[in-house]
């Protein structure tokens, strides 16, 4: 499955270089925005003359929603969260950001949204499937359309997810990327949160963290 008219930005954000990504249907100009991250300001510029129709969060770590409150007043878009992590938007405690030395605590609004695994979204003219893949963090959730999956912090170029964490397990994540991620067609290109993009069958077969786990 493939879609014409569908347009993938990409912006890696703050000291984490965290990407972002704005998804753009390209007839209509209606537009996603996965994982707004922190100092936001040159994606707030690129959203600027689109219509933001929706904010997705694959999890809520500082570094993933840093951008959440500007691109929000922006956008006047939902939010759309795991319910597992709905309170980490609120609380800086859970989303890590009092941990380090921050100008000021991440603190936001609770999503409109909240998601459940296989459900499928209708949004910007695009069906959304929602895959929840814990093990980085309990409400994780990978976004796919068509061949394109966006994983957040589960898995990514020939490397996985960091389970240290608050709420992570290492068991959790390979079954995340064995039972959820592995069973999408090979050519599915996925884009992580950090680092470059990447694809099913290249983790299969050249990432060192899973090719012995394959069935």
């Amino acid at each position: 499955m493939t879609n014409q008219n569908l347009a993938i930005e990409s912006y890696a954000l703050g000291a984490f270089q965290t990407n972002a990504y704005v998804v753009t249907n390209t007839d209509t100009n209606q537009t996603i925005v996965i994982d707004p991250g922190m100092e936001p300001d040159q994606l707030l510029h690129a959203l600027a003359n689109k219509n933001v129709v929706a904010i997705l969060l694959t999890h809520a770590h500082l570094d993933h929603i840093g951008g959440l409150n500007q691109v929000r007043e922006l956008t006047k878009a939902p939010v759309y969260i795991h319910p597992l992590e709905q309170e980490w938007l609120t609380n800086p405690d859970l989303n890590g950001s009092r941990r380090w030395n921050l100008p000021e605590l991440i603190v936001c609004e609770r999503a409109e949204h909240e998601l459940e695994d296989g459900q499928t979204l209708e949004l910007a003219g695009f069906h959304i499937q929602v895959l929840h893949t814990p093990g980085h963090s309990p409400g994780s959730c990978s976004f796919v359309i068509g061949q394109h999956c966006f994983g957040g912090d589960v898995l990514f170029n020939q490397s996985i997810g960091r389970t240290d964490l608050f709420g992570g397990d290492y068991e959790t994540l390979m079954i995340s990327i064995q039972d959820k991620l592995f069973e999408l067609d090979d050519e599915t290109i996925v884009y992580p949160g950090h680092g470059p993009k990447t694809t099913i069958d290249y983790e299969k077969t050249y990432n060192p963290f899973v090719t012995g786990m394959l069935r």
